[in-house]
């Protein structure tokens, strides 16, 4: 498998620390709000990355974070706590802040299909972890103690610009306007491991510690809670690109200064979402979630599609114009599947050896760089292809896995949908026919007859079947499939 990588910057082979298996950590949310459309994009693109692996025979031990402390508004260590701001505004304890959007978090990944991590920890779990980290830091000569907090020296890095291949776009998020300069630092680049005195009044959660009572950082929970669950050895981190600087680049300087040698080779950042605004951000207000989706008659799933036609690594343009489209086509796309003989739905073994080539573009699709829209258009394939229904059934199946679109749920529901309208509209017909006398082996024989008048171009025998029917009230309705009828409209 080929993914970009972002620390480095190059397309490269993606080879785990130990063959077989692979350790994924990704950024969890800070759970002061609800997640917005843009957020979830990055989760959609991330489930996909973990469903492949998995796809491709990988042992895959995932592990998330829950930001419930110590995540200032501005990335760079100033500002208020985004919990504590969160518990004002709704006049809550943070904890119940922190349980209350942490449910709304897991509510909607599940209706977006995205698959719960093997490991959910919270920050406030792990204080000890944080703290015997911090402690190891200040003993090998990285952190330092000033002003009341604890600082990461980054002047004792050969390279602390990690992501400094990341292109102006993708780094500009890391110039902030809100940020302040901090005169205990050091330099303007060193980041809070600890704080106590500073930003102390108003914080609700604080613990004790060697330095005083205080809180944890943002930047040193994702550290300290990979290496608990997943050990020194990290195969790829994964998060939004705006994570890239100040937070990822953070985590990889104290991380590889504990621990003294490299901690992840691999880190995959997906790009914004965008609106009319630009990036689509909570501070702007006004923010498209899940449930306004589900509001405005979306199917969440539709928003998945609507992710998974674009690549990760460019931006992509929200309107709800883009959305309806995506609409269309996924209702499109369903009905076809759902299309496939009744038999291919419910019986039969597929013709797997038919199927290989189908499976070899789809993997060869999400093996260069998970390009989601070149799987879609794999699937697509399948629908044309020249393979029984069958077969069509058990790929779309199988490259739902991955994809998690709920193809065959929603092809199963159409198909049940349309059994439950034929036996009401047969149950109407039979009443009528019964409340007007009328036998349904007579009408068969005119529509049997008026088909075989067509047959030889008898037209006006037809049209004499055609308006004797109607004059019963029975409309007779002509398809490619043949002639059906209904009862006529009063």
């Amino acid at each position: 498998m080929i993914l970009y990588n972002s620390l480095g910057g190059v397309r490269q082979e993606f080879v785990p620390h130990e063959a077989g298996k692979v350790k994924m950590y990704t950024c969890g949310p800070t759970v002061y709000h609800y997640a917005h459309i843009g957020n979830l994009r990055t989760y959609i693109m991330e489930d996909v990355l973990e469903k492949y692996l998995r796809y491709s025979g990988y042992d895959v031990l995932r592990v998330m974070n829950i930001t419930d402390v110590g995540h200032l508004s501005s990335d760079a260590d100033t500002g208020e706590d985004k919990m504590l701001a969160g518990a004002k505004r709704e006049h809550k304890s943070v904890m119940d802040i922190a349980k209350f959007y942490t449910d709304a978090f897991f509510a909607d990944a599940a209706k977006l299909n995205i698959k719960t991590p093997d490991v959910v920890e919270p920050a406030t779990n792990c204080i000890p972890e944080f703290i015997e980290m911090v402690k190891t830091l200040i003993d090998k000569g990285y952190a330092y103690f000033a002003g009341g907090n604890v600082y990461f020296d980054t002047s004792k890095l050969d390279n602390y610009f990690v992501f400094g291949n990341m292109n102006e776009e993708e780094l500009q998020v890391g110039v902030r306007e809100d940020v302040t300069e901090d005169q205990n630092k050091r330099s303007k680049n060193d980041f809070v491991l600890w704080f106590t005195q500073s930003k102390f009044e108003d914080q609700a959660l604080k613990w004790e510690s060697p330095w005083g009572l205080g809180y944890p950082g943002w930047h040193i929970e994702c550290s300290a809670i990979s290496i608990k669950h997943a050990g020194e050895y990290l195969d790829i981190h994964c998060g939004g690109v705006d994570n890239a600087f100040p937070h990822h680049t953070n985590e990889i300087a104290q991380s590889e200064a504990y621990l003294g040698h490299q901690w992840c080779p691999y880190w995959f950042h997906v790009l914004h979402l965008l609106d009319k605004r630009g990036k689509m951000s909570k501070s702007k207000g006004g923010f498209l979630t899940v449930s306004l989706l589900e509001e405005k008659g979306y199917d969440p799933l539709t928003y998945r599609f609507f992710c998974l036609q674009s690549h990760y690594r460019k931006p992509l343009v929200f309107t709800f114009e883009n959305l309806d489209n995506t609409v269309q086509a996924y209702n499109k796309l369903v009905a076809r599947i759902a299309k496939l003989s009744a038999d291919g739905a419910s019986s039969g073994a597929p013709d797997l050896k038919a199927a290989k080539p189908y499976q070899d573009k789809f993997k060869a699709a999400l093996d260069n760089d998970l390009n989601t829209s070149l799987a879609i258009t794999a699937l697509y394939d399948v629908l044309k292809g020249n393979i029984d229904d069958v077969t069509k059934r058990y790929l779309v199946a199988d490259f739902d896995r991955v994809l998690s679109l709920g193809l065959i749920e929603a092809a199963d529901a159409e198909i049940k949908k349309a059994a439950a309208a034929e036996a009401e509209k047969a149950a109407l017909q039979e009443k009528y026919l019964t409340e007007n006398g009328l036998a349904k082996a007579w009408v068969e024989e005119q529509i049997a007859a008026r088909a075989t008048a067509k047959a030889e171009k008898n037209w006006a025998e037809a049209d004499r079947i055609r308006d004797a029917l109607l004059e019963h009230g029975i409309v007779i309705k002509d398809s490619k499939n043949g002639a059906s009828w209904e009862i006529k409209q009063s």
